[in-house]
């Protein structure tokens, strides 16, 4: 149940105030119905992933319930991890009707901009029990350097 703020209405009639309701409600309408259609009705599959930053590399994992290790790919290139796939339909019988849906099936695709170039040929992607797990080691270049200051 959602609560709402309690205004107080006034003797004075007011024209623009009634629109000024009316906006808001239509507003708050608006919000709940596109806040539902983006976490369940989407019609394309879009897996959540983490990125994380180690001294020598990235680690990113996407959970992907439901896939196998050939239903998805693994791309880098220059600072960008792609990963592609797609969650298959897995309903056999097509005079079912549903009685309540929430599980999103189709193609995905995720692109993350990582914030340094990775060495793509050490790339390591390995798949277990729905989740995805890429490490990407950092290029030379970018792996922070020492420099020692020579004082005189």
């Amino acid at each position: 149940m959602a609560l709402i703020r309690w205004k107080p209405t006034t003797d004075a009639w007011e024209p623009f105030g009634s629109l000024a309701e009316i906006r808001e409600e239509m507003n708050r309408m608006f919000d709940t119905s596109l806040r539902r259609r983006g976490n369940l009705l989407e019609s394309a599959f879009a897996p959540a992933i983490d990125v994380v930053e180690e001294k020598d590399n990235f680690l990113v994992k996407a959970d992907l319930p439901g896939l196998s290790k050939d239903d998805v790919s693994v791309a880098v290139q220059d600072n960008f991890l792609t990963i592609k796939g797609e969650r298959k339909y897995d309903w056999e019988k097509k005079e079912s009707n549903f009685y309540h849906q929430e599980r999103v099936y189709g193609q995905f695709i995720r692109t993350v901009e990582l914030p340094t170039r990775v060495d793509a040929g050490k790339v390591l992607a390995t798949f277990k029990d729905g989740v995805l797990h890429v490490t990407l080691p950092k290029s030379e270049e970018a792996k922070p350097k020492e420099i020692k200051v020579n004082v005189n």
